[in-house]
C-alpha cells in the first residue's frame, strides 16, 4: 500500500505559480537538518521567505495527508508586524496550501473584528495576523491556540522596533510549548537573539546572504544636492528613470503630506500612505499601484513594511533613516526575484557625514554624484520618443489616416505633434544648482586654518546674527563642510567668514545664504572693530588681572542711565541685585551680570520689540544695619529688617 505524499499538493501549486527553481532561502529551511527544529532565518529582502516557511511548517500542518480535513483549532500561526504584510502573508499561503485544502484566516488591525470572529468560528488551519489583533482575539476567546504546532514570525526585528515585545510574549506563552517557532528577518540584531533565546529551543540559525553581496541586485546612488534642491532633485530623479513603479520614503506624516501635494501640482501620478489613513484608503492606494493608475507611491516606514509592489524599479530617500538596518528594509522594496533595481539617497551637506554611516553600517557601497540635470533629463527623454515602441512598427488599418495626416500637415508637423504628446501631462524637469559632494580639506594643524578667502554678510550684532546660525546656512549654500570654514567675526553691522581656498570658488559673486542676505567676496583679510573695551599699561599688570595699587585701571565705559546700563552695560563686578520687570509683570531679583534677555544684547530700551523700558531701581554699594529698637527693660535689639514684597 503507498502512502499518500503530503508535498505533492504544493508541488503542484508551485508549479502552477510558474517556480521552476527554489530560492537558497527555500531550500535552506528544507534542508534535513533543518526539518523539524526551531529556525532563526536571516534573508534578504525579497528573496522568497514567506514561500519559505510556508514549506517548511508543511509537516505540522499536512501531517501525512494530502488534503486536511475541517480544523477544530488553528495549527499554525504567522505573526507581521503591519496589515500589509499580514494580507499579503495570507494571500501567498491561500494559494500555496490552496491545493491541500487548507482553510486561511486573517486577524489584522483596521478591519471588522466580527468578520473575524466568524472566520475563526470556521476552523481555519492557518492564521495570520498582526500582534495586537491576534491578543486581542485570544483575551476575548475567540481565537485558540490549544492545538498549535508551528509559529511564525516574520520581520521580527521589525516587530520589536514597532514596539509589539509584550504582544508577542503574550501570543507565544499562550501557545503549546512543545510548538515549533520560527522567526524570520532581514537582520538579526541582538534583540532578536535575546527574543529568540527565551521562545525558542536549540534554534538552528540560517544565514542565506554573505554579507558582502547584501541586496546585490540593488544598485545605490548617492545624490548631494543643496538643502534648497531636494525637492526639484526627487522630481528630476523620477523624470530621469521613468519607472513603472517608484516608491519614496519620507520621516514624517507631515512631510508625506507635503511632497505629495507638491507632486500632485506638477502632474505625477502619486499616491501617499501613512498612518492616519484607513484601511480602505491604504487599499484604494496600492490597488491603484498595481492597476497602473499610480507611478508613484509616497510613504513613511511604518506604513511601507511589507508592501511587495510589481515592478518597483525605483527607491528615493527623501529623507534618511534612522539606521541601516532600516536603509536596507527600504531598498529592499525593490530588485526582488532577481529583479534589478535603484535606491538612491538625497544627501544634503548637513546630512553628508550621516549617509556615509549609514551605508558603511549597512555593508553597501553607493556611487556618489550629482542629482540628473535639466538637460539630463531632456536627452533622457529624447531618446526614448526615438526609441517608442509605436514607431516600430509600420501602418496598418491606419493607412489612409497616416496619408491623410501627411498630406494635410506635412512630416514635420505630424512629427512635432507626436513629440508634443508624448511630452503632454509629465513634469518639466527642474533646473539644480551645481553642488558636487561635500569635499573635506586637507587636515591642518591645531592653530593655522592655511590658504583662504574671506566674505563679508551685510548683517551683524544690530541684526542679531550669530555664529551658530550662519554656520550651517553657509555649508548648504556652497555644499561644504564646517571644517572649511575657519572664522567667523560678527560685527557689528557686518559678519566676516573665512573660507579655504580651495572651496572658494563655491561661492559665485551675489550667493545668497539665505533671502536678501548675499555673501560678498573681499579681496583681502578684513580689518576688524576695535573691543569695547581697552586697556591702558602703566607699567603692572597684564589685562585682565586685578591692577597693583597705584597703577592706572582699564577705562570706565561712559555713564548711562541705569535702565540703558541694566540692559547693555558690560559685567558688573559688584553691586546689590535690581529689581526688574518687564511689560509690568515682575520675574524676579537677578544680577545684570548673571542673565540678560537675549533679545536686548547689543541694543537699548528702544529697541526693544514692543517691550516696556526697565524702570530703574535705586540701589545703594551697601544695605544699611536696621536702627536698633529698644525692648521694655530698656536692652536694644536689632530689628530684622523687612524682606520686599514679590
Amino acid at each position: 500500500m503507498t502512502h499518500p505524499d503530503p508535498a505533492a499538493p504544493l508541488a503542484a501549486a508551485l508549479a502552477a505559480k510558474g517556480y521552476a527553481s527554489l530560492t537558497p532561502v527555500q531550500e535552506a529551511v528544507l534542508a534535513p537538518e533543518a526539518a523539524g527544529c526551531d529556525l532563526l532565518v536571516s534573508a534578504q529582502t525579497g528573496s522568497g521567505k514567506t514561500v519559505a516557511f510556508g514549506l517548511a511548517v508543511a509537516p505540522e500542518i499536512l501531517g501525512v495527508a494530502e488534503r486536511l480535513s475541517p480544523a477544530e483549532a488553528p495549527l499554525a500561526l504567522a505573526i507581521a508586524p503591519t496589515r500589509e504584510l499580514a494580507l499579503q502573508v495570507a494571500r501567498e499561503l491561500a494559494w500555496l496550501y490552496g491545493e491541500a485544502g487548507a482553510q486561511v484566516a486573517t486577524c489584522v488591525g483596521g478591519m471588522d473584528i466580527r468578520r473575524e470572529r466568524l472566520a475563526l468560528e470556521r476552523g481555519p488551519h492557518i492564521v495570520v495576523g498582526t500582534p495586537g489583533r491576534l491578543r486581542d482575539h485570544i483575551e476575548r476567546g475567540s481565537l485558540d491556540l490549544s492545538a498549535l504546532r508551528a509559529a511564525v514570525l516574520d520581520e521580527a526585528d521589525e516587530m520589536l522596533d514597532l514596539g509589539f515585545r509584550e504582544d508577542l510574549e503574550f501570543i507565544l506563552r499562550a501557545a503549546p510549548e512543545d510548538r515549533r517557532t520560527l522567526m524570520l528577518s532581514a537582520t538579526v540584531p541582538k534583540a532578536i537573539e535575546e527574543l529568540a533565546k527565551d521562545f525558542q529551543k536549540d534554534a538552528l540559525r540560517l544565514q542565506t546572504v554573505g554579507e558582502a553581496r547584501q541586496h546585490a541586485d540593488i544598485e545605490y546612488r548617492a545624490f548631494s544636492v543643496t538643502a534648497r534642491d531636494r525637492e526639484p532633485a526627487i522630481f528630476n530623479l523620477l523624470r530621469f528613470h521613468e519607472a513603472r513603479t517608484a516608491i519614496i520614503f519620507c520621516k514624517t506624516r507631515a512631510n508625506v503630506s507635503h511632497l505629495l501635494a507638491r507632486m500632485g501640482n506638477r502632474g505625477f501620478q502619486v499616491v501617499a500612505l501613512s498612518g492616519e489613513l484607513s484601511q480602505a484608503e491604504r487599499t484604494h492606494a496600492l490597488q491603484a499601484l498595481r492597476d497602473g493608475r499610480a507611478r508613484v507611491c509616497i510613504a513613511t516606514d511604518v506604513a511601507a513594511r511589507g508592501i511587495d509592489l510589481p515592478g518597483l524599479e525605483l527607491v528615493i530617500h527623501a529623507d534618511l533613516p534612522t539606521n541601516s538596518e532600516t536603509l536596507l528594509h527600504r531598498s529592499g522594496r525593490t530588485g526582488r526575484a532577481g529583479a534589478k533595481g535603484v535606491s538612491a539617497l538625497i544627501v544634503t551637506p548637513a546630512d553628508y557625514k550621516k549617509a556615509q554611516r549609514l551605508l558603511q553600517g549597512a555593508r553597501v557601497t553607493a556611487e556618489w554624484g550629482k542629482a540628473p540635470s535639466a538637460e539630463e533629463v531632456k536627452d533622457k527623454d529624447d531618446a526614448r520618443i526615438l526609441d517608442h515602441a509605436a514607431l516600430a512598427s509600420a501602418p496598418e488599418e491606419e493607412t489612409a489616416l497616416v496619408a491623410a495626416l501627411l498630406d494635410r500637415h506635412g512630416p514635420d508637423r505630424v512629427a512635432a505633434a507626436f513629440v508634443r504628446l508624448w511630452r503632454e501631462g509629465r513634469s518639466a524637469p527642474e533646473e539644480l544648482s551645481d553642488a558636487g559632494a561635500p569635499t573635506r580639506p586637507a587636515p591642518r594643524e591645531r592653530g593655522s586654518f592655511g590658504d583662504s578667502a574671506w566674505f563679508s554678510l551685510p548683517v551683524g550684532r544690530s541684526g542679531r546674527a550669530e555664529a551658530r546660525w550662519l554656520l550651517p546656512k553657509i555649508c548648504e549654500a556652497g555644499g561644504i563642510t564646517k571644517d572649511a570654514i575657519g572664522a567667523i567675526r560678527v560685527q557689528q553691522d557686518e559678519t566676516f567668514v573665512q573660507i579655504a581656498a580651495a572651496l572658494a570658488s563655491r561661492f559665485p559673486e551675489g550667493i545668497e545664504i539665505v533671502p536678501g542676505i548675499v555673501l560678498r567676496r573681499l579681496p583681502g583679510e578684513p580689518v576688524l572693530e576695535r573691543p569695547e573695551r581697552t586697556y591702558r599699561r602703566t607699567g603692572g599688570s597684564p589685562p585682565g588681572r586685578r591692577p597693583s595699587r597705584g597703577a592706572e585701571t582699564e577705562a570706565r565705559p561712559p555713564k548711562v542711565p541705569q535702565s540703558v546700563a541694566i540692559m547693555d552695560a558690560p559685567a558688573i563686578d559688584s553691586g546689590p541685585p535690581a529689581q526688574r520687570h518687564e511689560a509690568g509683570n515682575p520675574v524676579g531679583r537677578e544680577h545684570p551680570s548673571k542673565k540678560v534677555a537675549p533679545w536686548t544684547t547689543g541694543a537699548t530700551t528702544r529697541d526693544m520689540d514692543d517691550r516696556s523700558p526697565v524702570k530703574p531701581v535705586k540701589t545703594s554699594a551697601k544695605r544699611p544695619s536696621p536702627k536698633p529698637n529698644p525692648d521694655r527693660a530698656g536692652n536694644k535689639r536689632p530689628v530684622r529688617a523687612k524682606k520686599p514684597q514679590r
